[in-house]
């Protein structure tokens, strides 16, 4: 599937060696900020509405209130949990967002979705499954936005493959991707939630430490790494949007 023409993307101006070194240590708010002086136009989030991307919206609509609103981008799978829909809902109510939701180009729910695709495709091919609902919506989504750098809320303690997670990096089509909580733990994330009384996924109070979508999906252990639930058993570790 082809994605619709993007502005051409000029950010060669940006030392990003140099940018990762003065913001290794800096307050995500303060990273957030820079970027909003720096990147006036196509500056937006990506969020699945975890809690490092909740820590974001915070940031962003409480905090530094840009005018217009970064836009935040969200991937409707057709398969993310109740609750996930429903913290989309109170958080755009609450934060007032400026919510951009993409999806599969042709199907409008998990019902036409398995009519088109197949039962349980996830168990089948799961690098189509991601393809189709989130890899090709995010790339186009990024594109009909005029995507100049895009917000995530990554972070080094996340997973193995995170570990060397810089604070700037720039994408496959050259954008600049910003992870302003790299250098953040679990912890301090989680701290920041509960002294801001940021809206946050019930099912965090349920064992799901990261929530994806549901059939992929199950509670972790006291011991057990914050990923774990994710793909369980398979050894995969990141479904394609970051690669």
């Amino acid at each position: 599937m082809v994605c619709s023409q993007q502005a051409d993307i000029d950010n060669s101006h940006l030392d990003l060696d140099e940018l990762n070194e003065r913001f290794e240590n800096a307050h995500p708010k303060e990273i957030l900020a820079w970027c909003l002086r720096n990147i006036p136009t196509g500056l937006i989030q990506t969020s699945a509405f975890g809690v490092t991307g909740m820590v974001i919206m915070d940031l962003l609509y409480r905090e530094l209130k840009p005018n217009p609103p970064v836009p935040v981008l969200f991937l409707d799978t057709l398969h993310h949990f109740k609750e996930t829909l429903d913290l989309v809902e109170r958080s755009r109510q609450h934060y007032n967002l400026d919510l951009r939701v993409y999806k599969v180009i042709d199907a409008e729910s998990r019902e036409l979705f398995a009519r088109r695709y197949g039962d349980l495709l996830w168990e089948k091919d799961v690098q189509k499954f991601h393809y189709l609902t989130k890899v090709e919506p995010l790339q186009r989504g990024l594109s009909e936005l005029n995507t100049q750098a895009w917000i995530t809320g990554r972070r080094r303690d996340q997973s193995d493959s995170r570990t060397k997670l810089f604070v700037f990096e720039r994408d496959i089509k050259k954008r600049i991707k910003v992870n302003p909580l790299a250098s953040w733990t679990r912890k301090e994330t989680w701290s920041y939630v509960l002294e801001h009384n940021v809206p946050y996924n019930v099912l965090h109070d349920m064992g799901y430490a990261s929530i994806g979508d549901e059939p992929l999906t199950t509670p972790v252990g006291a011991d057990e790494h914050e990923r774990a639930g994710r793909w369980r058993g398979t050894g995969k570790t990141e479904c394609g949007i970051h690669i």
